[in-house]
């Protein structure tokens, strides 16, 4: 769920902020808007203009959506893997998921994720789970990554939201990163009632709606696996915490930025209300079918 992470302390903001928070820098100034403002909205931000506060924000959590404990239950149960089996982390984050899996299945997983800290913080990471020949990561845009990175047994697209597309266009860009007969594992979830939603950043779809969605791009849902209630409760309870305590900080250093804190952190607590009230979390498990045969 979480690790204490010293390595951004408050006394460092600002030899952070200089190398990392700007509009203007090098590296976020070289992304796209479209890509910046779906990656905000991905990790609940309606404001690109937070991305690079992001590090700061999430330094106490390791884990960023999706359940490492989930992935592996629906694999071990429904995927034979072998020391050859390959597998493709989309937008990673800190590598929570790519790190238990390759230390629990013993198996090679590739991890790409946009912000360069949290990269950084994954191959540590990998390095004292002692994963690191098994584990690789990369900064890069996923949307370029679903072009150039082929012939997977199995991509993991973890609560992502719509970085890559409508659902239609993420599912069909996941499905070329695997072979023929390779598995989508992708944490989302269905509505009960779209007019009680009250972080609409981002649309929900029925699960009717996804199931179409499915069959529509040769998709077979092999299983699914809904959250814990009370499990996700928890969590949020937890990351909203130690949220907060690092939303304060930075505004006590940029008092000018407040109403940007002020915003994350109510999108925060929205979206954990929905997904406590009026979503289902699930982890779907995808075969894609082999048109071939």
């Amino acid at each position: 769920m979480s690790e204490n992470n010293n390595s951004f302390s408050k006394e460092n903001i600002m030899k952070y902020k200089s190398k990392y928070i700007s509009e203007d820098d090098e590296y976020y100034s070289k992304i796209s808007k479209n890509v910046k403002i779906k990656i905000a909205s991905s990790l609940t931000a309606n404001k690109s203009e937070i991305l690079s506060y992001l590090p700061y924000l999430l330094q106490d959590l390791w884990e960023l959506g999706s359940s490492p404990e989930d992935m592996i239950y629906l694999i071990k149960k429904n995927i034979e893997i072998d020391s050859n089996t390959k597998i493709l982390d989309l937008a990673c984050g800190k590598g929570a998921i790519s790190i238990n899996l390759s230390k629990e299945l013993n198996i090679k997983i590739r991890g790409i994720d946009i912000i360069p800290e949290f990269i950084e913080y994954a191959k540590k990471k990998a390095i004292i789970n002692g994963v690191e020949n098994k584990c690789s990561f990369e900064i890069e845009d996923i949307n370029k990554s679903v072009e150039n990175k082929k012939d997977y047994d199995i991509v993991i697209f973890g609560a992502v939201e719509d970085v890559l597309g409508t659902p239609n266009e993420t599912l069909n860009k996941l499905k070329q990163t695997i072979k023929d007969d390779g598995y989508i594992l992708i944490d989302e979830a269905y509505i009960k009632n779209k007019k009680e939603i009250k972080y609409d950043a981002y649309e929900y779809f029925t699960l009717n709606e996804w199931k179409e969605i499915f069959k529509k791009n040769n998709l077979h849902l092999i299983e699914t696996l809904k959250s814990d209630i009370n499990l996700q409760k928890e969590i949020n309870e937890y990351n909203t915490k130690k949220i907060e305590k690092r939303a304060k900080e930075l505004k006590e250093k940029y008092p000018d930025k407040k109403d940007l804190f002020d915003e994350y952190i109510e999108n925060q607590k929205a979206e954990s209300e929905d997904l406590e009230d009026n979503l289902i979390g699930v982890t779907w498990l995808l075969k894609k079918k082999n048109l071939k045969h």
